[in-house]
């Protein structure tokens, strides 16, 4: 199967209830997802719950990882955990559906902030390194895996500097080939969710053959919501002895910068 302009990441089979394609898998597990698609899905509920305020948007999303989200047919439902004429928190719960192994009990959470918004009522101010465009940088592959289709071909990657196998800090932009959900358009907010979990990949401080760095959270940070097709993950990650890491990404779009994204990990040898 070839993915480039073809698939999707999921499509919907009913209210609130989802099947993920082979585009959803992760590079460790065949029967797992990355966390990257199913955290856009999640952030999309978000967006669309009943009754969400159009002047709006996310400002801060947190995940927790709680297990491996399988590849099968999911359910989503959302929350209002508090609402206020600025700011309100939704929450969104994704777990494998009913009848399917592990029906009904949470894989993914997520908890988001959204803030009130009032467009050029306050001077934009943007910091940031400015970054070599995406096409300015060749196309990076990912590291060889045992499964044809999946996450590393429903993405294109580019890095401006690292690579998946190099250790150390690394810079990558990275490309949605495949809509989120079939027959629907790509969203903003879908490019960066579906990108910032990668932020520990880009930036393995230790080799993937010899270690797990494996994250069980991802929070994200927006100050400005993504423009076009490409969304940048420059990460840098920290490993204390103990075993216990973080993963830290600026997040830019073309245009600049638009947030941060951090990664807490799990550390120990293979």
């Amino acid at each position: 199967m070839d993915v480039a302009g073809e698939g999707w990441f999921y499509e919907r089979i009913g209210d609130g209830r989802f099947r993920a394609g082979e585009c959803t898998r992760g590079p460790w597990d065949a029967h797992a997802q990355h966390a990257g698609p199913p955290a856009a899905l999640l952030g999309r509920a978000v967006e669309e719950r009943p009754g969400a305020r159009g002047d709006m948007r996310i400002a801060r999303i947190t995940y927790e990882i709680l297990r491996p989200v399988p590849i099968g047919d999911l359910e989503v439902t959302t929350s209002v955990l508090r609402s206020g004429r600025g700011t309100e928190v939704v929450e969104a719960v994704l777990a494998p559906a009913a009848g399917s192994r592990g029906g009904g009990a949470p894989a993914m959470l997520a908890r988001a902030l959204r803030v009130r918004t009032d467009e050029e009522s306050v001077p934009a101010v943007l910091q940031g390194p400015e970054l070599p465009a995406p096409g300015e940088v060749e196309v990076t592959p990912f590291f060889p895996l045992p499964w044809d289709v999946g996450y590393h071909t429903a993405v294109e990657t580019r890095f401006t500097h690292g690579a998946f196998l190099e250790p150390g800090p690394g810079s990558c932009w990275m490309r949605m080939k495949v809509p989120l959900i079939a027959g629907e358009p790509i969203r903003p907010l879908d490019r960066v969710l579906v990108a910032a979990d990668s932020g520990n990949g880009i930036s393995a401080v230790l080799d993937i053959r010899s270690y797990v760095f494996v994250n069980s959270d991802l929070t994200v940070h927006l100050h400005r919501y993504p423009v076009g097709e490409w969304a940048c993950v420059e990460s840098r990650t920290s490993v204390d002895p103990a075993g216990i890491g973080l993963a830290d990404a600026r997040l830019h779009d073309e245009k600049g910068p638009i947030g941060r994204g951090a990664q807490s990990l799990y550390v120990a040898p293979r």
